[in-house]
């Protein structure tokens, strides 16, 4: 951990020992009292805690915020892909600083990933915690969910509006990604690992999307992401 994160601030700036962030201030970054840490409260300030006693029942600390978090003018459209895949897109696109995820079925994705534990347990929640850690934030992004994508052009309609709208995709995109202008947001879509398939690369089209490529290789989802986003951020100066 990076950086601590609650959801709102500890009553009584306590944090039971029985709650595994005061085993990781105590036994991994081994620090006692008077010793001070990076805190955050999810989506709301990021600042410095200092321990101001240590009992067998946890620790107490007091907490001075400095900024609130800050994330980027992005949304990853995403197409469902096995959730082994898809933990590990989840906690990069957050470490990366992605401002908002649509997760999406897609014609040639398995339909069967759209109601898998990873989502009906809210398990998918731990995965944008760690990516936030990882990164010493304290932004987590909004999470939005596409039967298709259809739906997700109309989400993107609803909450994106004026973004600069991208395909990453090998068939039809024609312009690289690493030299096009892109604007103060955007909205970047990677399909499953078989692609998007003719229908859905219309739509998009249709619907604003231009069609870029990341290079001539084949990326898994997972690669693409990453490096997309990535790729995305610098060409907008914020990385």
């Amino acid at each position: 951990m990076n950086i601590i994160l609650f959801d709102g601030f500890p009553e009584g700036g306590f944090i039971p020992a029985s709650d595994e962030r005061a085993s990781h201030i105590l036994n991994i970054l081994h620090l006692r009292q008077g010793d001070s840490f990076k805190m955050g409260i999810i989506n709301e300030s990021e600042g410095e805690a200092t321990i101001e006693a240590v009992s067998d029942d946890g620790i107490t600390v007091s907490y001075k915020s400095c900024c609130k978090p800050v994330l980027y003018p992005v949304t990853l459209l995403c197409a469902q892909v096995r959730p082994i895949c898809m933990k590990r897109i989840l906690r990069e696109a957050v470490s990366l600083g992605v401002g908002r995820i649509i997760l999406s079925g897609s014609d040639t994705g398995e339909k069967s990933y759209l109601s898998s534990n990873l989502y009906k347990t809210g398990e998918y929640k731990e995965y944008l915690l760690d990516g936030a850690m990882q990164s010493a934030h304290a932004g987590l992004p909004e999470v939005l969910f596409a039967d298709h994508a259809n739906m997700a052009v109309r989400l993107v309609r609803e909450n994106c509006e004026g973004a600069d709208l991208i395909m990453l995709d090998n068939v039809v995109g024609a312009v690289p990604l690493s030299t096009s202008e892109i604007g103060k947001s955007a909205v970047l879509a990677i399909g499953p690992e078989r692609g998007w398939s003719d229908r859905e690369r219309k739509l998009f089209q249709e619907s604003g999307f231009r069609p870029m490529l990341l290079g001539s290789r084949v990326l898994r989802t997972e690669t693409a992401c990453s490096t997309g986003v990535a790729v995305l951020l610098s060409r907008m100066g914020l990385l």
